[in-house]
């Protein structure tokens, strides 16, 4: 099972070459984002495989990981992504750290109004307003895809197929115990 992820590289280089970085930025950030619940998501299952997670607190967590939402949509509360990613940080230091500088771009604060779109000179008193965008981000948005889109393919190709197995095997030959410690609905 393979998955190529060439669409949103070509949505990201198509809004470079327009000069677009801030759209990158949140591309790349919700890709980021959609990463962190698959690294997280195998990291219950090889908790559950290790007896470090009872198989029904994992039932509810990948409830929670994979349904829930902030509005009430659906019947479960999301877990918050910041809470996800700190999960991920234990097998790819750095995860936060890219994760927050993208966050900084992309809200409303300092990086995102002052910088991103003017320059400040100081000894004039002066704002000029401009799309620095580019300036800030160009250089660093290929290889952020690139290892976003290395860390994914590693994820979904090699770790989740072989920890599905063994969780389909783990659950038929528990199923006996998991049928009389099911709690009803």
């Amino acid at each position: 099972m393979t998955i190529h992820i060439s669409a949103v590289e070509l949505i990201c280089n198509f809004a470079l070459k327009r000069r677009r970085n801030n759209v990158v930025i949140n591309i790349i950030r919700s890709a980021m984002e959609t990463l962190a619940v698959l690294i997280h998501l195998n990291q219950l299952t090889e908790k559950v495989l290790s007896d470090q997670l009872d198989f029904h607190a994992f039932s509810d967590k990948t409830s929670k990981l994979l349904l829930g939402s902030r509005d009430g949509t659906t019947k479960y509360d999301s877990i918050n992504i910041m809470t996800i990613l700190s999960h991920c940080e234990k097998r790819y230091p750095g995860i936060l750290k890219i994760y927050a500088t993208l966050s900084e771009s992309a809200h409303p604060n300092w990086e995102g109004i002052c910088y991103g779109y003017s320059k400040v000179d100081y000894d004039s008193d002066e704002t000029n307003f401009s799309n620095n965008w580019s300036e800030m981000w160009s250089k660093k948005h290929e290889t952020l895809m690139l290892l976003l889109m290395q860390m994914f393919q590693n994820e979904y190709n090699d770790v989740w197929p072989e920890l599905f197995d063994r969780l389909e095997a783990w659950i038929e030959a528990n199923d006996d115990q998991l049928e009389a410690t099911k709690k009803d609905s």
